[in-house]
């Protein structure tokens, strides 16, 4: 699961960054640019990608699906373009649970520590 920062405090983030969040390699992300049109990095004078927050929620909604899930790029594609908002929710509820794990795990290793 990616370890994705509050997006909120950064206007845009540079490829690496984002590669980075997700554990992926820069050219996969480029890739993904070309297969799903609903990622749309904007680009500065010198051609460099600048994520937005909106961004990263919509290669987070494809890294669930091509990662996590296994779809082939295809099918993801065909998912988003189909089915985009209940993606979103979709996406949303498996961050929060693997949040939700993520802490319960923590508590168990602090409850190993006391006993």
């Amino acid at each position: 699961m990616p370890l994705i920062p509050n997006k909120n405090l950064k206007t845009y983030f540079s490829i690496g960054e984002v590669a980075k969040m997700f554990d992926v390699s820069e050219s996969l992300l480029r890739f993904w640019e070309k297969e799903f049109p609903t990622i749309q990095p904007r680009k500065s004078g010198r051609n460099i990608r600048q994520y937005t927050a909106e961004d990263i929620d919509e290669i987070n909604i494809v890294y669930n699906l091509v990662k996590v899930r296994g779809m082939k790029i295809s099918a993801a594609r065909e998912t988003v373009a189909k089915n985009h908002d209940k993606e979103v929710g979709t996406s949303e509820l498996l961050d929060r649970l693997l949040d939700i794990r993520k802490q319960l795990l923590n508590i168990k290793k602090e409850l190993k520590s006391i006993v």
